[in-house]
């Protein structure tokens, strides 16, 4: 059943999307994935699992996002700049995201759960992840300053930064890291 389990989260966060969770019904999801209830209830027991896989899902695609910025063949510093952006741009495009991030959930989101990372837990992945991804020296530290940098964007939102600005300011950043 993996497409009807896909046709549900893409369900429910569409709902999500419209609507504050509390006020997402189980019936609506379904219908809007074209699959019976019962194959919901089925697939997550109830709304509190459709909930927490839609958490989990969306931290998956925030690290797949990470993974493609760490890939791109680019220069240490440039794949570092991209993970910051990639950070922002997330956390501001998916609530789900931004509170895993952040750590600051509103009642209007599913509950997390368990299972789903926590902020610390998150920059650790993606500083696994750059160590995984960048040559000995480039700095997996590196990596997870980029990402709490961006995630100062994220947390006291102000003007989004511009192009380049991130890059800017994480090379300015990584060059007083390396001077200590």
């Amino acid at each position: 059943m993996p497409a009807a389990r896909e046709s549900l989260l893409e369900a429910a966060g569409a709902a999500l999307s419209a609507r504050p969770w509390p006020d997402v019904r189980m019936v609506d999801v379904a219908a809007a994935a074209g699959v019976s209830r019962q194959t919901l209830y089925n697939e997550f027991g109830g709304k509190a699992g459709l909930g927490r896989a839609l958490v989990r899902r969306e931290a998956d695609r925030y690290l797949d996002g990470v993974d493609r910025a760490l890939s791109a063949p680019a220069q240490a510093a440039e794949r570092l700049a991209a993970v910051a952006e990639w950070t922002v741009r997330a956390a501001c495009a998916q609530p789900l995201v931004r509170a895993l991030l952040t750590g600051s959930w509103d009642t209007g989101l599913p509950a997390a759960g368990g299972r789903a990372p926590g902020p610390g837990e998150l920059a650790r992945a993606v500083r696994d992840r750059a160590a995984a991804a960048l040559t000995p020296g480039e700095g997996p530290q590196r990596c997870e300053l980029a990402v709490r940098l961006a995630l100062s964007y994220v947390i006291a939102p102000g003007e989004e930064p511009g192009p380049g600005e991130l890059r800017r300011l994480l090379s300015a950043q990584t060059r007083t890291a390396g001077a200590r």
